[in-house]
C-alpha cells in the first residue's frame, strides 16, 4: 500500500489543510483531511464491485468550515455532553464554554474539530495526526496533547488509534463523528439499514439531552437491537425519549461479547457490511435526525434527514457529573489511549 498527499485547501488564517489518500488492494480507499483530523471519506466496492463514498460530508473546505455537523471530524476535549457547561473535580468547579443554547457544552465547543492539526505519514498504510490544546482552553484545565492514527488494513479495517496524556488532572473523551450511509449518497436516508448491536442498556436523556442518570434496560423499547433490526422499523414509536431526540442520539451501554462486534449494519441493497468495535464502555447511535436537505455535500447532493448514522465510541455523555457511570477522570501524566475498529465488507 501506499499513501498520496494533495492540497485541499488553506484557512482563513492561511494555514494548509491536505489530502491524505490511503488505498489497499481490494479498492477500499481512506481520505483524511488534516482539519480536525477528519476522516474525509471512505470508499468501498459493493457485491457489484461498484465503489462508493460511504460517508458523508462535504467536498471543499468551504463546507466544512460552514455547514458542518462534526462530519468525519475528531471531538475532543470531552466528545458528547456535559450538563451545564460545568463539573467538579477535585474540590474545583470548571466552567466551560457553553455553546448549545447557552446551556451545554456539546463537543468541547468544536475545539479539536475546527483545529488543523500536524500530521505525518506513520507507515506506508497509516497517518498520524497531533494536536496540542493549550491549558484553559474551552474552560478546562491542563496541556493535553493528543494523538490520533488512522491505519487501513489488507483485511478492509479502518482502525483509529486515540492517545493523550494533560499536565494536570482532567477528564477525556474522544471520539470520531464519521456520518456513515451504505448506499453511498446523502440522497437516500439510512432507514433501511440493518443494525444488531450488543447493548443490554441505554442511557435515558432529558429535554436538553442531558442523561437523566438512569442506565435503562432496552428490553422491549425502541432500543433493543440485541436481534438485527432496520434503523427505521422503531424510530417513529411513542416513545418519549425518540421525540425528544427526534429519533436515535442517545448512548448506548455496550456489553463487549468475546469474538463478535459491538455493533454490525447491513444495506441489503448494495450489500455492503460495517462492523464497529471498540475498547470504550458507550457508542451514540446519532441517526441524522436534524439534517433537513438544505445544506448540500458530496457530489452537490443535498445532505436529507437521516442521511447517515453515527457510531460515536465513547464514554456516557455527561460522565463527570454522573458518580455511577464509568470513570472519565485522567491523572496528570495518565495516557488516555483507546482503539476504535470500523471493518467494511460484503453480503452476497
Amino acid at each position: 500500500m501506499a499513501i498520496s498527499v494533495s492540497h485541499y485547501g488553506f484557512m482563513p488564517d492561511g494555514k494548509e489543510v491536505k489530502l491524505y489518500s490511503i488505498s489497499n488492494n481490494n479498492d477500499v480507499t481512506l481520505q483524511l483531511i488534516n482539519l480536525g483530523a477528519t476522516l474525509q471519506s471512505l470508499y468501498t466496492p459493493d457485491k457489484y464491485g461498484r465503489v462508493n463514498d460511504i460517508t458523508i460530508g462535504f467536498d471543499s473546505l468551504y463546507g466544512h468550515l460552514n455547514f458542518t455537523d462534526y462530519q468525519g471530524k475528531v471531538v475532543g476535549r470531552y466528545a458528547n455532553r456535559i450538563a451545564n457547561g460545568s463539573f467538579s473535580l477535585g474540590g474545583k468547579k470548571y466552567q466551560l464554554t457553553q455553546n448549545e443554547k447557552d446551556k451545554t457544552c456539546l463537543h468541547s465547543a468544536g475545539e479539536f474539530s475546527d483545529a488543523v492539526w500536524d500530521a505525518i505519514i506513520a507507515d506506508d498504510n497509516a497517518v498520524e495526526f497531533s494536536y496540542t490544546s493549550p491549558d484553559g482552553t474551552s474552560g478546562f484545565e491542563g496541556n493535553l496533547t493528543a494523538k490520533v492514527r488512522y491505519t487501513l488494513t489488507e483485511d478492509n479495517k479502518v482502525v483509529i488509534e486515540y492517545s493523550a496524556v494533560c499536565d494536570k488532572d482532567t477528564v477525556m473523551n474522544f471520539t470520531n463523528h464519521v456520518y456513515f450511509n451504505l448506499n453511498g449518497s446523502a440522497m437516500s436516508d439510512v432507514l433501511d439499514h440493518e443494525m444488531q448491536m450488543n447493548a443490554s442498556h441505554y442511557v435515558p436523556i432529558d429535554a436538553d439531552s442531558i442523561p437523566t442518570g438512569e442506565i435503562r434496560e432496552v428490553k422491549g423499547t425502541a432500543f433493543d437491537f440485541n436481534a438485527p433490526c432496520t434503523i427505521g422499523k422503531r424510530i417513529y414509536d411513542n416513545d418519549e425519549q425518540l421525540t425528544l431526540a427526534r429519533g436515535y442520539d442517545h448512548n448506548f451501554c455496550l456489553s463487549h461479547k468475546e469474538g463478535e462486534a459491538d455493533a454490525t449494519v447491513k444495506e441489503p441493497v448494495s450489500g455492503r457490511v460495517l462492523k464497529m468495535y471498540t475498547d470504550l464502555p458507550g457508542v451514540q447511535l446519532y441517526t441524522g435526525n436534524f439534517l433537513d436537505g438544505s445544506v448540500v455535500g458530496k457530489g452537490g447532493m443535498p445532505i436529507v434527514k437521516h442521511a447517515g448514522f453515527c457510531l460515536e465510541t465513547q464514554f456516557y455523555p455527561d460522565s463527570p457529573n454522573q458518580p455511577d457511570f464509568p470513570s472519565c477522570v485522567f491523572k496528570a501524566g495518565e495516557e488516555f489511549k483507546s482503539t476504535t475498529v470500523f471493518a467494511v465488507s460484503v453480503e452476497e
